[in-house]
């Protein structure tokens, strides 16, 4: 009797084995077939109900893939105010500013820099500013928006696989690409006064259509001052205000008062530093007008004795609490 019960519970499981990527997809909501009908939902590495519409469809957000630049000496306080925020881009000795006046309507940049496929990617909820390469696995990927959030960070998609990515992390979360991971480059998130001081030759995004959008303006006006994350739905942290700024590298993270605080932190070889006069992009409603929370640079010394850019981000504790399994945010 044990051996006919022990034989059938175990067809059972081989019957489940089996079939549990159906299952699986059967779980997927219907809105997601019909609007992704080339994404492979049977392969993924989060929960679906993890995963929210942010409001607009795929590709409300429309990414900008044939960017236009101009010379930064070009532009005057007319065109962009020097505290606003920019992010600055150097290969090969070359730079490229990436204005959060543009990005903030855009969210995704699809460039090639210096003979470098990049993608420039920011997402307003999350503050959150990374530069990729678009290489991976012998394709050349371009990106777009899903109109969808997880821990309210955006999520994106590559339009050659359809499968959709985590922008924090770079990572493939549903699809044929789950589980790879994108290449981040070193970038800094900096007033346009300090890249056009350190990059004068340097190129700057502009809009290809002025009015296409109310570039400048800041449809998210009061949200980094606010109490809670907007369409979050995660455990927040107990022991910092979750909208506080925190400064991201290499799985570690440094709340920004404490750098504010003391003007630079060193953890091993990295060297953290912070100067004012930079404009928040989610404080006013014009972001010129944002609130001082400064720039922030991420170096190491290498072989040469020099300092080299690292990857870093600021973005919120939240954000991180929520991508880092609850990981302590560094505050004093």
């Amino acid at each position: 009797m044990k051996s006919r019960l022990a034989n059938f519970v175990i067809s059972l499981l081989s019957i489940f084995l089996l079939f549990a990527p159906d299952m699986a997809f059967a779980q997927v909501p219907g809105s997601w077939t019909y609007e992704w009908p080339k994404t492979d939902f049977a392969k993924y590495s989060v929960e679906f109900g993890e995963i929210i519409s942010g409001g607009p469809p795929k590709d409300g957000i429309p990414s900008i893939d044939n960017p236009k630049f101009v010379p930064a000496s070009s532009l005057g306080d007319g065109d962009i105010g020097a505290t606003e925020p920019v992010i600055g881009v150097s290969i090969g000795g070359k730079m490229r500013a990436y204005p959060l006046r543009i990005l903030t309507w855009h969210e995704i940049v699809n460039d090639t820099f210096n003979g470098v496929p990049i993608t420039v990617t920011y997402c307003p909820l999350c503050n959150s500013a990374i530069v990729f390469d678009r290489r991976l696995d012998g394709k050349l990927l371009d990106f777009g928006t899903t109109g969808k959030l997880r821990n309210s960070d955006m999520v994106m998609y590559d339009r050659q696989t359809e499968s959709w990515w985590q922008q924090f992390l770079g990572e493939g979360i549903i699809g044929e690409m789950t589980g790879k991971r994108l290449k981040s480059l070193p970038s800094r998130l900096e007033s346009f006064a300090n890249f056009k001081k350190r990059a004068p030759d340097g190129e700057v995004l502009i809009a290809n259509n002025p009015g296409m959008r109310s570039y400048g303006a800041n449809p998210y006006a009061g949200y980094d001052s606010a109490s809670m994350p907007f369409l979050f739905q995660g455990d927040l942290p107990d022991y910092i205000n979750p909208m506080v700024r925190v400064v991201v590298a290499e799985g570690k993270a440094w709340a920004l008062p404490l750098l504010v605080d003391k003007g630079e932190v060193a953890d091993g070889d990295l060297m953290l530093s912070w100067t004012t006069g930079q404009n928040s992009a989610l404080d006013q409603r014009s972001i010129r007008k944002g609130r001082d929370v400064g720039n922030v640079v991420v170096q190491r010394k290498g072989s040469d004795g020099a300092l080299h850019d690292v990857v870093y981000d600021v973005t919120f504790a939240f954000v991180y609490h929520a991508f880092h399994n609850g990981k302590r945010i560094i505050t004093n």
